[in-house]
């Protein structure tokens, strides 16, 4: 489906006062110190796919290794920053807008962030990879069937939306478009956690973002 139009009177105009300001510790200080590359592992996929769980087991293989971490779960970002948003398809972009943000702010500190969202627009995924330099976006496409979500249903949330109970909900009365060519594509069905968080930490190795100098192998 296409984005839903957001007029543009709707939001408030940047003041020309407004600019950046350098900092004195530069990305590129803080990457050197950090000993690896850092980037946006963007975590998305249906509710009860396994994003937040994946992405944990993830932060904790790579925090073991040495890395500097951070997990922007869902749940968590809407108790606080997102507090404000519903689950209207503009509130749904506006979550990923501002997640987008903070998450460009965790790679400028050289950090490895996690971001686990269910994030169902092809357009606002693409959107967050835009603001960012090649190569600190990978999409981790966390891939499992409805069926298998809806029996899960770990908060019991399938079972409100087929009640009429919850409207909105991704997979059931709103849709999710599925990442055209994720950097990572995990399906959970038939694998543990702990598989699927090797296969996106070997990724980052092979791929070159982890080269912290005395980390040991945990793989």
């Amino acid at each position: 489906m296409s984005t839903p139009y957001i007029d543009k009177e709707d939001h408030v105009e940047k003041s020309s006062d407004v600019v950046w300001h350098l900092a004195s510790v530069s990305h590129e200080d803080h990457v050197k110190l950090n000993g690896h590359k850092p980037a946006v592992l963007w975590f998305t996929g249906l509710s009860g796919s396994g994003k937040s769980t994946v992405a944990n087991a993830v932060d904790l293989m790579l925090h073991q290794l040495g890395a500097k971490t951070y997990v922007l779960d869902g749940d968590n970002v809407r108790h606080g920053l997102n507090n404000d948003l519903g689950f209207s398809d503009v509130d749904r972009i506006e979550n990923i807008r501002r997640i987008g943000e903070v998450s460009k702010l965790f790679v400028d500190a050289g950090l490895l962030v996690s971001t686990a969202f269910i994030s169902p627009f092809v357009a606002d995924r693409e959107m967050v990879r835009a603001q960012l330099k090649a190569g600190e976006f990978v999409e981790v496409f966390i891939d499992t069937p409805l069926a298998v979500c809806e029996s899960r249903d770990p908060k019991g949330l399938y079972k409100k939306a087929r009640a009429g109970e919850i409207k909105n909900f991704t997979g059931i009365d709103s849709a999710y478009e599925l990442p055209k060519s994720p950097e990572i594509h995990v399906e959970t069905a038939n694998k543990t956690i702990e598989a699927c968080a090797k296969q996106v930490v070997e990724y980052l190795k092979s791929k070159g973002y982890l080269t912290v100098k005395g980390s040991k192998d945990i793989l």
